[in-house]
C-alpha cells in the first residue's frame, strides 16, 4: 500500500530524524549513553518517553560497553532495540559488537559517524563504521536527512526478518548530517508506520519453555564450523535487503537500492562514495559533464553485505575507478573502502586502474575546488593516492 498521502513535511536535523523513525517503529527498549554528535537522539527519545508518547524503557547506563550489553540482551528478551553511539562510543562497544552479531539479535543503531582520537575530533570521519566493517552488522550510509529518517526505519525491518536476524547500523555523517536541518517527509503517526514494520515477531527470543544455549564456549572442534554458518547466513541477506527496499518504495514512494549511479555506463572515470559527499560530488559530476568530461559517481547505500557483484558489474567498463575515503587504514594497501572495491573487481576478473584518495578527515570541508584537484590529478596515470585538500 502507498501511503504517501500519510506524511507531513518537517525540517529535522538528521540526529531528531533517526530519533523520529525510531519513535515511530514503536521500539520497547531504548539503551543510550551520550556522545557528540549523536547526543540529540537519545535526547529526543527521552523526552518522547518521558511525554508518555512513547511506551518503552529507556536505560540510561552508565558506559557504551553497557549500552550495547543492555541492548543484547534486551533484543534476545523479544524488545524491539535502539541504540546510538559515535567514534570513541563505538569502540568501548567493540567487544559486545561481535557477540551481538553472532548472537543473531536485531539491534538497530544509529551512528553519528566521528573520528578517532587522538587527537581528539567531534567531526566526520568514517572511522567508526570502518572499525565494525567486519563484526557481522549490516551497515547502511545515509546521504542525507531524508534517508537518516528512511534507512533507520528500513533497518528494523531487516534486521527483525526472520531471514537476516542481524543487527544493522545506520551511518550518518557526523554534524553535516546530524546537526543540518533539512526538509524531509515523514509519516504521520506511528500506526502507519505499523503497515511497513507491524509489531516484532521475536524469532531468536530467550524462551524458558524451549531452552537454547546462547553465547556457549567453542573450542577448536566446534568454533570454526559455527563461524562459517555465521557468514553464509550473513551473505545470504543481500536477497532480502533488496526485497525489503523495495517493500519500502512501495509503502513511502521513495526508492532506495544497494547503489546508486549516476552517468556510470559512458564515463573513463567513475568516483565511488560514501556518505554525505555523494551529493556533492553528483553535482560536480553534472558541472563536468557539461564541460565534456566523461566522469560519473557510483555511491554505495548498502556497505554490509557488500554489493560486490553488483559493483564490479558497474565499474567493469571504466578506465579509472576513484575510490574516495573518508578515513585510512595505516600500513594497509589503502583505505577501507577501496580495499572493498578492489577485491571485489579482482573477484569477478575485472582489472581497472584504481586510485586511492583521502579526503575529509576530521570534517575537512570538501569543496568544489578540492573536487577539482582530485579529478585532475586522477588523470595523472602514475599516481594511485591522493590526499585531497592537505596543505602542503
Amino acid at each position: 500500500m502507498n501511503t504517501t498521502n500519510k506524511q507531513v513535511r518537517l525540517g529535522l536535523n538528521g540526529d531528531e530524524a533517526v530519533a523520529y523513525a525510531a519513535y515511530h517503529a514503536d521500539v520497547d527498549v531504548i539503551s543510550a549513553y551520550p556522545i557528540t554528535p549523536q547526543t540529540i537522539i537519545v535526547e529526543r527519545l527521552s523526552e518522547f518517553v518521558y511525554n508518555g508518547e512513547l511506551d518503552a524503557e529507556f536505560i540510561a547506563v552508565e558506559s557504551e560497553h553497557s549500552a550495547l550489553s543492555a541492548a543484547v540482551g534486551a533484543s534476545l528478551a523479544g524488545a524491539r532495540t535502539f541504540t546510538a553511539t559515535a567514534s570513541q562510543g563505538l569502540a568501548l562497544m567493540y567487544e559486545i559488537l561481535y557477540i551481538a552479531s553472532s548472537l543473531r539479535t536485531s539491534i538497530v543503531m544509529a551512528l553519528g559517524n566521528r573520528a578517532f582520537s587522538a587527537p581528539i575530533n567531534i567531526h566526520c570521519s568514517h572511522d567508526d563504521a570502518y572499525a565494525a566493517r567486519d563484526a557481522g552488522w549490516i551497515q547502511f550510509f545515509a546521504e542525507n536527512v531524508q534517508e537518516a529518517y528512511d534507512l533507520t526505519l528500513i533497518a528494523f525491518k531487516v534486521s527483525e526478518d526472520k531471514k537476516v536476524l542481524f543487527p544493522s547500523i545506520v551511518n550518518l555523517d557526523g554534524f553535516i548530517l546530524t546537526h543540518s536541518v533539512e526538509p524531509l517527509n515523514i509519516f504521520e503517526d506511528k500506526q502507519v508506520i505499523k503497515e511497513f514494520l507491524p509489531d516484532r515477531e521475536a524469532v531468536n527470543k530467550i524462551d524458558p519453555s524451549s531452552p537454547i544455549t546462547y553465547g556457549p564456549l567453542a573450542l577448536p572442534d566446534y568454533y570454526m564450523e559455527i563461524k562459517k554458518q555465521q557468514a553464509e547466513a550473513f551473505k545470504s541477506t543481500s536477497i532480502r535487503i533488496k526485497e525489503i527496499f523495495g517493500e519500502y518504495e512501495e509503502f513511502s514512494g521513495r526508492s532506495y537500492s544497494p547503489l546508486k549511479k549516476l552517468y556510470v555506463d559512458d564515463a573513463d572515470i567513475v568516483f565511488v562514495v560514501l556518505g554525505s559527499t555523494a551529493g556533492t560530488m553528483r553535482t560536480m559530476v553534472k558541472r563536468w559533464r557539461e564541460n565534456g568530461e566523461k566522469v560519473g559517481v557510483l555511491s554505495l547505500t548498502l556497505y554490509r553485505p557488500f554489493p560486490s557483484r553488483e559493483v564490479a558489474e558497474v565499474l567493469k567498463d571504466v578506465d579509472t575507478v576513484v575510490v574516495m575515503d573518508r578515513s585510512y587504514s595505516f600500513g594497509s594497501p589503502g583505505g577501507q573502502l577501496y580495499m572493498d572495491v578492489a577485491a571485489a573487481l579482482n573477484k569477478y576478473g575485472k582489472y581497472n586502474r584504481l586510485v586511492n584518495a583521502i579526503y575529509g578527515l576530521g570534517g575537512r570541508d570538501f569543496t568544489p575546488e578540492m573536487a577539482e584537484d582530485m579529478l585532475n590529478a586522477s588523470k595523472d596515470p602514475s599516481i594511485r593516492e591522493i590526499w585531497v585538500g592537505v596543505r602542503g
